[in-house]
């Protein structure tokens, strides 16, 4: 296993998560298909496992020391988080490869094109 790639996928996913508070979808998950060679389910289970302490430790520790979380509205998201990623490993566990990956390219379309066309 080379762990050049996998640590310069970490640290671009850090950087962007502290930035936009992306990594997963938008980076590791592509990553680790292109670079690594991942299958799609591979892919997206090691992107979630991989974001479990990290993000939610490092990441927001620094956010709630300048007073920039809501608490209350993390604690409601990350409960739905926890039921929403069970029922979408449950999805995309059930479909064929070929169809994650395009349902995955319509997704980053459509994110695209709305921050495209919505940029003020």
């Amino acid at each position: 296993m080379a762990y050049l790639p996998l640590i310069a996928i970490g640290l671009a996913a850090g950087v962007l998560a502290g930035m936009f508070g992306i990594g997963g979808g938008l980076v590791i998950v592509p990553a680790l298909l292109y670079f690594m060679k991942l299958g799609e389910v591979d892919a997206i289970g090691t992107s979630l496992a991989a974001l479990i302490p990290p993000v939610g430790l490092l990441g927001a520790m620094e956010y709630y020391r300048t007073g920039h979380i809501n608490v209350k509205y993390a604690l409601v998201i990350a409960a739905g988080l926890f039921v929403g990623a069970f029922f979408g490993a449950r999805i995309i566990l059930s479909l064929p490869p070929v169809a994650i990956r395009r349902i995955y390219a319509v997704f980053l379309l459509l994110v695209a094109a709305r921050m495209l066309f919505t940029a003020k």
